[in-house]
């Protein structure tokens, strides 16, 4: 009752913010004098066979089983659905017969005329009854004469009450509940989800603390390896100056001795003595106090590695609903929805906000792992999605459907990057060939730098980038579309003027190949990471001159590159960059301001995907251990 009275109290409240005036003052009449509070399955028959059929209102009633065909979408509705097309078959053939035994042959012609293209779909049924509308006595012939009965047509009327009664009351078998409306659902729901979000800060603070004594044994751990490397540095450089002062030692006995002898002769004996005992200590000083320097930097390495403070959270949502490792998370244009996608094949578009509209939430399936993702920059709309196997697909959030299914050349089957341009309706595509090696670099080969038209999707052209060009690893546009910069496996930056489709400019910007490029802020810097875990921030006034750089090899170190590529993110005020991380936590480097950095909250695994909300502080991470997680940062 009380999900009722809330889902009337909705109707309303719509009428009245829509100004339907004529249409609110209706329902209440029919509130006042509504009996019962269950489904009138009467007052829908009296719609179909009072109104609908005998004022020969045949759009409405398609539309009405069109509304009950879209209560069967589950697969396990397929027979209520099959039900529900032969009634509504039944039916129409009555809204034939009714207008025949009306003299209405001109609604019938009109009948067949307004639906004959969806009933030819259904050609068997269907191909007789055209015919009838020129049959001078239908009711007579004997293909049609059991239409004409009234035994049929009550027939019709119980069956239809009792499908709906079924439906609607859960009386048939297969259905443990009853079909109700979303509107009374919601109150349900909303207390549902209140729960859950409950049960989920309670298992987020319990896997905070387990992963912050899992942080306290790893430290431990990595403290007690450390003694143990120190003690073993220390014993090697002991026995180094003890094999070094014991030779020493051997020989100033000799000339101990030696001038001992002479001292009985002379009286010089016992300065010479003096003279070697000073010498041998000043070496076995020399020896100590290498040592001890030695020692002394290897601890000042070990104590100055960065550890960042842990970030301020004002919120976290962790979405589960992926069964393999996350290749690739992106906040949307307007940054309400998020698409992640894993190296199963999997795309997930979801809202990590319970108050935002769900209608685009979908399930993906590629077919093969998903490489990379990138939202059109204008809306919420499309999402393209590149695998591994060189297909590109665009899925239409709104009419979720994939609207496109690409594939790049045979010689180029792997998509390692795709950018929709801010301004323009086309996209590039980063594709590269394929070969052997430990590496994710070494596993690509050569690059193609594609653009495609977006309204076509056909290619509108291929960027020069030279002859057997190293594979492109990362493409950018600036705010206008105007400008793209690639990064490559050679440790090159290449900018592209996307106007005249030809590369203006580039610069080796690492010794080792660039995994993620990026815009600065106001664009007149560029970002890059090196597989070598160094950044750079570099000038495009002056080129070639770093305005900033980190190392981040703690966390992204050689060994992390052998599955993916690690990337980057800006936030929208271009003063924090986010890193994907080898490690349970990523870094969150301040590109302005004193500060040198935080640290995520700890995933279960690597941190394999990052990105930032377009306009607030928040992030959305991906882990290798099947989550993704988006966070509100204070």
């Amino acid at each position: 009752m009380e999900n009722l009275q809330y889902a009337e109290e909705l109707v309303r409240e719509f009428l009245v913010f829509r100004g339907f005036t004529s249409t609110l003052q209706a329902y209440e009449a029919e509130l006042s004098t509504e009996i019962g509070r269950n489904f009138e399955v009467d007052k829908i028959l009296d719609l179909v066979f009072a109104v609908y059929i005998p004022k020969y209102q045949l759009d409405r009633l398609l539309s009405l089983f069109s509304f009950f065909k879209q209560c069967f979408t589950s697969p396990t509705d397929t027979v209520h659905y099959m039900t529900l097309v032969k009634l509504e078959q039944s039916i129409l053939r009555y809204y034939v017969v009714s207008a025949l035994k009306s003299g209405r042959q001109d609604k019938v012609v009109e009948f067949f005329s307004a639906s004959g293209n969806y009933l030819m779909q259904k050609r068997e049924d269907w191909l007789a009854w055209f015919a009838i509308p020129y049959i001078k006595n239908p009711g007579l012939d004997p293909q049609f004469r059991m239409y004409f009965s009234k035994e049929w047509s009550d027939t019709l009327v119980l069956s239809f009450r009792n499908f709906l009664s079924g439906i609607f009351s859960a009386t048939v078998l297969s259905l443990s509940f009853p079909r109700i409306p979303a509107l009374m659902k919601i109150s349900t729901e909303k207390n549902t989800i209140k729960c859950l979000k409950s049960d989920i800060k309670q298992l987020n603070s319990k896997l905070s603390e387990l992963q912050a004594l899992l942080e306290v044994k790893e430290d431990e751990l990595s403290s007690l390896k450390r003694n143990d490397s120190s003690a073993e540095f220390r014993h090697k450089n002991l026995l180094k100056t003890t094999t070094a002062g014991s030779s020493l030692e051997g020989h100033n006995i000799s000339g101990v001795y030696e001038e001992s002898s002479t001292s009985s002769r002379t009286g010089q004996g016992l300065d010479s003595q003096t003279s070697s005992s000073v010498k041998s200590s000043t070496r076995d000083g020399e020896l100590h106090g290498s040592f001890q320097m030695s020692n002394a930097d290897n601890e000042q390495v070990l104590v100055t590695e960065e550890d960042f403070p842990e970030v301020k959270v004002g919120f976290q949502e962790t979405f589960l609903g992926h069964n393999s490792s996350i290749s690739s998370c992106r906040f949307s244009a307007s940054g309400t929805n998020v698409a992640s996608s894993s190296t199963d094949g999997t795309v997930r578009i979801w809202t990590y906000d319970s108050s935002t509209p769900s209608s685009k939430n979908a399930t993906i399936y590629c077919g093969a792992e998903v490489s990379t993702l990138s939202w059109e920059c204008r809306s919420d709309r499309l999402l393209l999605i590149g695998t591994a196997n060189g297909g590109i697909k665009a899925w239409n959030a709104d009419a979720k459907r994939v609207v496109c299914d690409l594939s790049t050349s045979k010689d180029f089957p792997s998509v390692l990057d795709l950018k929709c341009s801010p301004v323009d309706p086309v996209f590039v595509s980063a594709a590269s060939s394929r070969r052997h090696g430990s590496t994710i670099f070494d596993r690509t080969g050569f690059a193609s730098l594609t653009v495609w038209h977006m309204k076509t999707w056909k290619p509108l052209t291929v960027l020069p980038l030279g002859e057997d060009p190293p594979a492109i690893t990362s493409v950018c546009f600036n705010h206008n579309g105007k400008i793209l910069a690639a990064s490559a496996t050679d440790g090159m930056i290449h900018m592209f003027d996307m106007s005249a489709g030809l590369q203006i400019t580039g610069w080796p910007a690492h010794d080792s190949p660039v995994s993620s490029v990026l815009f600065g802020p106001a664009e007149t810097s560029i970002f890059s990471l090196g597989s070598d875990g160094k950044i750079f921030e570099w000038s495009l006034h002056n080129q070639g001159q770093i305005l900033w750089s980190r190392d981040c090899s703690r966390f992204c170190n050689p060994e992390s590159f052998s599955k993916r590529m690690h990337e980057v993110a800006l936030d929208s005020n271009g003063k924090r960059l986010l890193v994907t991380s080898g490690l349970v936590r990523a870094p969150i480097y301040q590109v302005q301001g004193h500060e040198s950095g935080l640290r995520t909250l700890p995933h279960s695994a690597p941190v394999t995907s990052v990105d930032w909300h377009p306009t607030l502080p928040i992030y959305v991470t991906g882990s290798a251990d099947h989550s993704v997680r988006v966070t509100s940062i204070l």
